[in-house]
């Protein structure tokens, strides 16, 4: 079963756009099957990665985000996330907010929402 088929199956839409900002779902750390990615800096990359596939569906990308939320297993992946933010996001960066969960769906160790500006909307 594709992401695509797991996601159909949710009862929310991947993203919504209201007042111009983009408001996307919680993307997990999973691939395109719905398979939790293994490594845990290549984890982070795929929840953006899923984070980003879902706010296309409202038309923003990566940089129009403002405000992200990391829902994680281990709180010790702060760090990979702090590096990751330097890595992906120019100054001034996206306000965000980093929780530590008992556990997340598919087995996955993380997941991110977003808030993002979305022009023309």
């Amino acid at each position: 079963m594709s992401l695509t088929e797991v996601t159909a199956h949710h009862p929310y839409s991947p993203a919504v756009v209201a007042g111009g900002l983009a408001f996307v779902s919680g993307a997990l750390s999973v691939d395109a099957e719905g398979t939790a990615v293994p490594g845990r800096t290549e984890a982070l990359d795929a929840a953006v990665d899923r984070m980003v596939d879902r706010l296309a569906t409202v038309g923003g990308q990566l940089q129009d985000v403002v405000k992200l939320t990391y829902y994680v297993t281990d709180l010790s992946l702060r760090e990979e996330a702090n590096r990751q933010f330097e890595r992906i996001f120019d100054e001034p960066r996206p306000a965000r907010t980093f929780l530590e969960v008992s556990s997340l769906p598919y087995g996955a160790i993380a997941e991110i929402d977003a808030v993002a500006a979305v022009a023309g909307h």
